[in-house]
């Protein structure tokens, strides 16, 4: 995907979201449920396409040069374990086909990576 400038996964763990495997600058670590666009995705159990970052009441700023986010989350079983999150220095960047394909992606993420034994459910 061009014009990505972060990508990562946060899994549950003690009841927050923690950093796992992730590309681009060092981001936040820990992400409270419900909180920010991550934590609500998390929460809400639903993709989350946030075209202006700066308009997303409660958005937690990890990198300054974000305008744009998907936060797909990781379920399996009907049990959430944690989250897809991606940003983008452009506004407006990730269209419906996005957000389909990277659904695809996490639904074969959480089906083949055993984040079970990453995570606390």
């Amino acid at each position: 995907m061009p014009d990505i400038s972060w990508a990562g996964f946060y899994l549950l763990k003690n009841k927050k979201l923690i950093l796992g495997p992730f590309q681009g600058r060092v981001a936040c670590v820990s992400i409270d449920i419900g909180k920010g666009v991550c934590g609500t995705a998390f929460q809400e159990q639903k993709t989350i396409v946030v075209p202006d970052v700066h308009k997303f009441p409660g958005h937690i700023a990890c990198d300054i040069r974000s305008n744009s986010e998907i936060v797909i989350p990781l379920i399996k079983n009907k049990r959430t374990l944690g989250v897809l999150d991606i940003d983008s220095t452009s506004y407006s960047r990730f269209t419906e086909e996005d957000r389909k394909m990277l659904e695809s992606v996490a639904s074969i993420v959480t089906e083949y990576c055993n984040l079970e034994d990453f995570v606390d459910c």
